[in-house]
């Protein structure tokens, strides 16, 4: 006797899960961690509290899932295998995500609750490594592994910097000074190996 396949989710099920992290997502994007309550998740979704509750018991679990899509839709410029292009183009992807508005009030929720919950920690980890994902797998294609960390902590920290903190744009210019100088610091200079 052959093993059963496991019954299809009822596609209603996936259509409420659907809306309703879509939901939450653009809550937390647009407003932060804070606007993410049942209530209003449910009202923007279109469902009872009671549903969203069923699904989300919690508010870390309607976060978890936001958190969840937003780093299963990051998309990354595809690599060029040239160093220097593919540090530019993944910098100003992540400094024009920044710029719009979107990133940094989930950053912000996150942070702001760093050190309270090993779960929010996970989360803000979670967003960190997807997000730097492909500069990594750069950086791993052309330096030596010691000089990875450095150099990802130094670009990535560059541009958030700048953008979070001194409220300035991340222009290319700006980004391609910061890889240039990161790569001399590194003994590189864009080449491929």
């Amino acid at each position: 006797m052959g093993a059963r396949k496991p019954a299809a989710e009822d596609p209603r099920v996936l259509r409420t899960r659907r809306d309703v992290v879509d939901a939450a997502v653009r809550i937390f994007a647009t407003e932060g961690w804070a606007a993410v309550t049942h209530a209003e998740v449910a009202r923007r979704a279109g469902y009872s509290k009671a549903t969203v509750y069923a699904h989300w018991p919690t508010r870390l679990d309607l976060m978890r899932a936001s958190v969840g899509k937003i780093c299963d839709e990051t998309d990354h410029p595809a690599p060029t295998g040239d160093l220097r292009t593919d540090l530019v183009h993944g910098l100003v992807d992540f400094a024009e995500d920044l710029e719009s508005g979107h990133l940094d009030r989930v950053l912000g929720g996150l942070l702001e609750r760093s050190g309270s919950d090993p779960e929010v920690d996970g989360l803000r980890r979670q967003l960190y490594e997807a997000g730097t994902r492909s500069l990594e797998s750069v950086l791993r294609t052309h330096l030596p592994s010691e000089d990875v960390e450095p150099s990802l902590a130094l670009l990535v920290g560059g541009v958030l910097s700048r953008s979070a903190f001194q409220v300035k744009p991340s222009t290319k210019a700006f980004v391609e000074d910061l890889v240039d100088r990161v790569l001399a610091s590194s003994g590189r200079h864009g080449t491929t190996r």
